[in-house]
């Protein structure tokens, strides 16, 4: 059995404390037993690794999310790298392609793709053996996990398991129905319709033949470069709905989909994140605060406020599902980001016609190391306000701490090194701040070797 784990998203419907590239499953609003912070996809790598499915996962992710995901999971976790976003069918047909023809993963091997976000108790991963087994018990072309409706609801689509056999712990799937209004989901709950919760097995061989019939596509590489010709849906509507030999395993555990500030409010052990002061009338109302200014919020009921570098929320709970819908042709770049050497927020942007500035905040991590690097249109000044740290300026080799300042000209090749964890500010000057860049070396290594410094790199890397 092998692992596809998807994880994708636009960072809309958690907007501002999502963006795109910090989507709803790497929010560290989740407490684990111990009381610390972990974000879903941290909370769902724990379960599987609990079960030791870990060992044989693969994460389908984007360009823009790969640092985030290593720098939440650890660097040895193995990604699949989308040439960009297109949907649940292009995404697996990529990793399908990649475990045959890079893994090596024999036809035969059965394969369970799953959202990597999903808000479930630890009994939830028990049911991917059973799938497994399933695949083989009915002859089915395809396997699906389907979850017993708590409520009738309009937010998920439903299997309409065909009667058979109670016996079973499983059924052959007769239909589809997807998002209903509330009177016909109601209907259909009383039918003993499940909710589809993404999770679903399959043979790799039934996706490799269905690629090369109906795409002609057999090789991964060939794959990646033409990426943009497959059909931008997912793999439901692409494969699941057009196969006739289906068979569903019930499962009555907990699952939730939190992917919106509603649902994400419910599993919230605390209502106030950062710097709020709250009247003791306010009713119901989650408040999140990562800006350093308070905020204080009076009387309120059922509401939710957020406010971080990407924009301020304040929406009553209901209202906030519809943030998506507003949000959907504001496209700001990001002003948080992570990355596997750390996190920056952008403190300050400014368009001054001829030229831009920018200024950012960076964390450093202990023992991580900035790419050496070049800009040919911009300058940048570093402000150490935390931590030690060592920076190479055009193979010179310069120890900072708390209150030196570098000036970085154009045409200077820089790297910076925290010898413990380090945080400085950045600001950039020039006329093109996103694509000026080219990088020379990425480990510590090769930087320390290219300024003859081996001894120091081997030591501190």
């Amino acid at each position: 059995m092998k692992l596809i784990l998807l994880s994708g998203g636009s960072g809309k419907r958690l907007w501002p404390l999502s963006n795109g590239t910090r989507s709803k499953q790497f929010l560290k609003v989740l407490q684990n037993e111990d009381g610390d912070y972990e974000s879903m996809v941290q909370r769902v790598w724990r379960q599987m690794t609990g079960h030791g499915y870990d060992i044989d996962a693969f994460v389908v992710t984007n360009a823009l999310q790969v640092e985030m995901l290593q720098n939440q999971l650890g660097e040895s976790v193995r990604t699949i790298v989308e040439p960009s976003s297109r949907d649940t069918f292009p995404a697996i047909a990529l990793a399908s392609l990649y475990l045959s023809n890079v893994m090596g993963v024999d036809k035969d091997e059965t394969i369970i793709v799953s959202p990597v976000d999903p808000y479930v108790s630890d009994d939830f991963f028990c049911n991917f053996e059973r799938l497994v087994e399933i695949l083989e018990e009915s002859q089915s072309d395809i396997a699906l996990l389907g979850v017993k409706p708590t409520e009738p609801s309009e937010k998920y689509g439903y299997i309409v398991p065909a009667s058979g056999n109670d016996c079973l712990k499983y059924r052959s799937v007769e239909r589809f129905v997807e998002k209903p209004e509330q009177s016909k989901a109601a209907e259909l709950v009383k039918r003993g319709a499940l909710w589809n919760c993404g999770v679903f097995a399959f043979k790799l061989g039934y996706v490799l033949d269905y690629l090369k019939e109906n795409y002609g596509q057999e090789d991964y590489h060939d794959l990646l470069q033409n990426y943009g010709k497959l059909p931008q849906i997912s793999f439901d509507y692409e494969v699941v709905e057009k196969t006739q030999k289906i068979s569903v395993l019930e499962y009555s555990g907990t699952w939730k989909d939190i992917g919106t500030w509603n649902a994400l409010t419910e599993e919230m052990s605390s209502k106030t994140f950062g710097n709020v002061i709250v009247s003791h009338d306010t009713v119901d109302t989650h408040i999140i605060n990562e800006l350093g200014i308070p905020i204080t919020v009076l009387g309120s009921k059922n509401m939710v406020v957020v406010a971080t570098y990407d924009g301020i929320l304040v929406s009553d709970k209901e209202a906030s599902q519809r943030i998506k819908d507003i949000m959907k042709n504001h496209d700001n770049f990001p002003m948080y980001v992570e990355r596997l050497w750390g996190t920056y927020r952008i403190i300050d942007y400014v368009d001054f016609e001829d030229y831009f500035t920018l200024t950012r905040r960076v964390f450093l991590k202990e023992s991580k190391n900035l790419s050496y690097h070049v800009h040919w249109k911009r300058t940048e000044t570093w402000t150490i306000i935390h931590g030690k740290g060592t920076a190479v300026i055009d193979n010179k080799v310069i120890e900072v701490g708390p209150g030196d300042f570098i000036h970085i000209r154009p045409g200077q090749y820089h790297s910076l090194k925290a010898l413990t964890d380090l945080e400085f500010i950045e600001v950039q000057n020039g006329v093109d701040l996103l694509t000026d860049i080219h990088r020379e070396y990425l480990t510590w290594e090769e930087i320390a070797r290219s300024v003859g410094m081996e001894d120091e790199g081997h030591k501190n890397g």
